[in-house]
């Protein structure tokens, strides 16, 4: 990469994709219901059983006969409470009423229910106020599924309303593919923890817990966050750790021009290549194969960091765990907006009533824009001036 031209966004990311293809083939595992939020599932999962399981009660009520109240008013002989959880097994006597919570079976004869409202029991007898025709507030077996009917298909990752379904119908486990295993590495002499007191020339390490972050909120199982310093002996033990325990390794920092580009030093000799995408933020980038695992490396600055994986991970790996596409969007300026000319430019940006506002400025380092940015406003690689009012692909972060 370091002898041509800086490459496009979309060639680059398109061999980030066939580097990352082969991670599509993952193993089969089960796992508790409640564990598999966000899993991908691996088979198609049919119902075990009808849902509703038995005919029940949509309401608070009595169950009648519908011929037995067409003349409503109409007070019936209450013959007892059928509870939810109650077998139901107590018929309904003609001309008579049974009361029965939601949920409850609908005993044997009855056939509609008459909610409380419209009703007014004295004793042993209620005063059904309002008439009802066969089939109000009964739910009948199997009308919500069918026993092996499909529940949820294969390949979709698993959101809180699948968990409910999957639950509803009695199931422990499902079939899901294993996560993709990714490991963080960051990298500068600079870093400290959160925590710990700065010294002169030193800034907190945000790359770390941002990438972790942002593979765990994608579908990714992040296996180590780590820090190296830029001594290439130590950077390399860190990088063999991760390659041995990850399907994938992202680094930050360490692979521009500088003299102290521990990454690119240690890589390059690995058959990494280095170099510059025609992007701003997040030019120098770096893709290697080091021991079978690809790795990724990002510049240092946060946001190059957190736009690179934006723009050139993300798409990727939600397309590999089945998660749906990220959004984009066109929308209105808010206002003029300048480029440089031959980069295509990700600025922060927010959505407001009459489209799209710049949040920030360019720079990578503005960490906090990010945080008040809800978009990334894509201007284009030969837009060096954008008016006000323009329509701009936006996705969503």
């Amino acid at each position: 990469m370091s002898s041509r031209p800086a490459r496009s966004v979309d060639e680059y990311r398109e061999t980030i994709e066939q580097m990352l293809r082969p991670l599509a083939a993952r193993a089969v595992e089960s796992v508790p219901v409640p564990d598999a939020l966000g899993r991908q599932l691996a088979e198609d999962v049919r119902s075990p059983v009808d849902l509703p399981v038995f005919r029940n009660s949509a309401m608070d009520g009595y169950a009648v006969r519908a011929e037995s109240v067409a003349a409503a008013p109409v007070t019936l002989p209450l013959a007892g409470v059928v509870a939810a959880g109650n077998p139901g097994e107590t018929p309904l006597p003609p001309g008579g009423a049974l009361k029965v919570m939601t949920g409850a079976p609908i005993p044997p004869g009855a056939d509609c229910v008459v909610p409380v409202e419209d009703t007014h029991a004295a004793g042993d007898t209620v005063t059904i106020e309002r008439a009802r025709v066969a089939g109000e507030f009964v739910r009948e077996a199997g009308t919500d599924v069918r026993t092996g009917d499909l529940l949820v298909p294969v390949g979709v990752a698993l959101n809180p309303r699948h968990i409910a379904a999957l639950a509803a119908v009695g199931l422990a486990e499902v079939p899901v593919f294993e996560q993709i295993r990714a490991a963080v590495i960051t990298t500068g002499d600079e870093l400290v923890p959160a925590g710990k007191t700065l010294r002169p020339g030193q800034i907190y390490n945000s790359n770390g817990i941002a990438l972790a972050a942002a593979l765990s909120a994608n579908g990714v199982a992040v296996v180590s966050v780590e820090h190296s310093t830029d001594d290439p002996a130590e950077f390399r033990r860190r990088l063999d750790a991760a390659t041995g325990s990850a399907d994938l390794v992202f680094t930050s920092g360490g692979v521009s021009q500088g003299d102290f580009e521990v990454v690119k030093d240690v890589l390059t000799p690995l058959g990494g290549t280095f170099g510059v995408v025609a992007v701003q933020p997040g030019g120098p980038q770096g893709l290697t194969v080091a021991d079978g695992v690809p790795v990724l490396s990002f510049p240092g600055n946060p946001v190059s960091t957190m736009v690179s994986f934006e723009v050139f991970a993300r798409p990727i790996l939600r397309r590999l765990g089945g998660l749906p596409e990220v959004e984009t969007r066109e929308l209105p300026l808010s206002e003029a907006v300048r480029s440089p000319a031959g980069r295509r430019q990700f600025l922060r940006g927010r959505i407001t009533a009459d489209g799209v506002e710049p949040v920030s400025g360019p720079g990578s380092h503005l960490v906090a824009g990010m945080a008040w940015a809800d978009v990334l406003i894509d201007i284009p690689a030969e837009a060096t001036e954008v008016p006000a009012g323009t329509a701009v692909s936006v996705r969503a972060l």
